[in-house]
């Protein structure tokens, strides 16, 4: 039913980076919040101290009980008191700096997270529109939050347990040999093991996570699609397709899923079953040493405490690494749409008009246009519109009609020629000024949640509700607003129960708040049925009084008071009169016409 959007890029998985560079180019993109990073590394390696400590104490209260156990003996409680007391320091201290340190971690993966939303905000307002051309908008909303959530929640929750249990299972590993070296080689070489598999399933797969994310983009996407048409898959009786294409791409993320958590799940049993390994392996060791008198029992007590607190960091750095995998797919596809070519700077671009003085003069000089630089659409396009001129400009769907409009609005760069407004190009125009100088209502209408009034001035403020119902009343919508149980102040958004005419005239009523002294009207009346179209049209001709104005239209009822009509097709003019002069040429022109009104 539908064939995923404009442009889309197919269905194979992306080919995912190497996993280091992709960690790297994620902690270069930290800035200044290294500096918590680090101070939350000290804190890890601090506690991690103390944790390490910790067990050789064991060894000397284990001792202290054993030999007040022998008969004979005596148990000397101030020296377990101090011992215990001493351990409850260390292990409260270690408490609360691995407390601390995650308390700044999950401090830095917020803020990050924060900066590149707003990041991604700003980048998205700098991007060239062929860009959302060739991208799906469930794709981009994707990366906006699925892959920013991810890439957070992966650092909060793995980097400084990566550091801390590294330095955790080093530290353990010196003591280790402190204590005694043949023990330590035991735990060693059972650790090994795990490493050697860790290492083999971190390279298998990494692919499957950044798939995981790929394929998480392409169903956003089709679900944002199929919901924006609803009312087109039921009218066509399209659920099953959209059904069919849905359960295809859920399952592929049913499998990258399945693929990435089962070998990222392989990590955590592995190291279990290393552990008790070496448990076993101590014990039995130790136990050789002991009827050897190499070694005191309390030794074996700290070993097998050792062997805990150097298996766990292995377990935790495991399933920390399949964290970071997620984060590290996840990234690529974030800093792949930061990354993407911007518009043209044009920050260092003086002001070239004055919007109070403007003339309105507009010319196309020989303007050639493809949103391929392959393809060609507009061919050599040129014409004249003399300040307050009605200018209409239609033709066949493809013509290029719209694409007029969206280089003359600076939307996309022209190939070559000019376009000038008042005798300056607007290459040398910044966008924004370009766009303050004109007012557009378009065929697509658009609300968003907010009162009846915020849709109105749009962006704008200062505006009495006097002038407000003025507006109304002029392009018909006083009868509404009375209608609505708060007038100007009702709530109101896109997916309320307001016909598709009611739209239009909010959008022509937030066009005419605008002051500006061009006019864009696209379609602006094709949503209006032929009665409210009339008064539509009579608020038309009230706001294009005194501007230059550009009317796009299939009715061409509507532009019979042009002062010029160009006739497009592929994207070239081929007739341009008025309306009587066109009619009486009895070409292309009266061909459309006649083909509207004569049966």
């Amino acid at each position: 039913m539908f064939n995923g959007g404009k442009g889309g890029r197919g269905n194979a998985p992306e080919k995912s980076k190497n996993f280091g560079a992709a960690i790297k180019r994620l902690f270069g993109e930290l800035g200044h919040l290294r500096i918590l990073v680090i101070i939350s590394v000290v804190f890890a390696i601090a506690g991690a101290i103390c944790t390490i400590v910790a067990p050789n104490r064991i060894a000397d209260l284990t001792d202290e009980i054993t030999m007040g156990l022998v008969p004979g003996g005596n148990i000397n409680m101030d020296a377990i008191w101090a011992i215990g007391t001493f351990m409850i320091i260390l292990y409260v201290v270690a408490g609360l700096l691995s407390f601390s340190g995650g308390v700044l971690m999950t401090q830095v993966s917020n803020i990050f997270a924060r900066n590149l939303r707003k990041r991604i905000s700003e980048k998205i307002n700098r991007l060239p529109l062929n860009y959302f051309d060739r991208h799906q908008t469930g794709d981009i909303l994707s990366r906006i939050t699925n892959d920013v959530d991810t890439v957070a929640m992966s650092l909060s929750n793995s980097l400084s347990t990566i550091v801390s249990e590294t330095v955790l299972m080093f530290g353990v590993l010196i003591m280790m040999f402190i204590t005694n070296w043949q023990l330590a080689l035991v735990a060693v070489v059972a650790s090994v093991l795990g490493f050697v598999g860790m290492g083999v399933i971190l390279g298998k797969s990494q692919k499957y996570f950044s798939m995981r994310q790929t394929e998480l983009g392409k169903l956003n996407a089709h679900i944002e699609e199929i919901y924006s048409g609803l009312n087109v898959v039921r009218a066509y009786n399209g659920k099953a397709s959209s059904d069919e294409k849905f359960d295809k791409l859920n399952r592929r993320v049913y499998i990258a899923n399945q693929r990435s958590q089962f070998l990222g799940g392989l990590m955590h049993p592995i190291m279990a079953f290393i552990g008790n390994f070496g448990y076993v392996a101590v014990c039995v060791m130790g136990a050789i040493l002991a009827t050897q008198n190499v070694i005191s029992f309390g030794v074996i007590v700290a070993f097998i405490t050792y062997v805990r607190l150097f298996t766990s960091p292995l377990s935790r750095i495991a399933q920390s690494m399949s964290n970071l995998q997620s984060a590290a797919a996840a990234s690529e596809r974030v800093f792949e749409f930061v990354d993407e070519k911007e518009m043209t700077d044009e920050s260092e671009k003086a002001t070239k008009i004055n919007k109070d003085k403007i003339r309105g003069n507009i010319e196309f000089d020989n303007v050639r246009f493809g949103y391929d630089k392959d393809k060609t659409i507009i061919k050599g396009f040129s014409a004249k519109a003399k300040a307050g001129q009605k200018i209409a400009i239609v033709g066949p769907t493809g013509a290029g009609k719209t694409t007029i409009v969206n280089l003359l609005m600076k939307f996309y760069d022209i190939n070559s020629g000019k376009i000038l407004i008042d005798g300056i190009p607007t290459s040398e125009m910044k966008r924004e000024e370009i766009h303050s100088l004109f007012t557009m209502v378009l065929q697509d209408t658009w609300l968003f949640a907010g009162t009846l009034r915020d849709n109105i001035l749009y962006n704008r403020t200062k505006v009495s509700d006097e002038k407000i119902m003025e507006i109304c009343d002029t392009v018909g919508l006083t009868h509404f607003v009375k209608t609505l149980p708060h007038g100007l102040d009702t709530e109101i958004a896109e997916n309320d129960a307001i016909s598709a005419g009611q739209k239009q005239l909010i959008t022509i009523a937030r066009g005419m708040v605008e002051d500006a002294p061009f006019l864009i009207l696209d379609e602006a009346t094709s949503n209006v049925d032929t009665r409210t179209e009339e008064l539509v049209q009579k608020a038309m001709d009230k706001l294009a009084e005194g501007r230059t104005s550009f009317i796009i239209a299939h009715r061409l009822s509507t532009i019979k008071n042009a002062d010029l009509i160009l006739v497009m097709n592929e994207g070239n003019i081929i007739e341009s009169g008025n309306h009587k002069q066109l009619i009486a040429k009895n070409g292309f022109y009266a061909e459309l016409y006649n083909s509207q009104f004569i049966l």
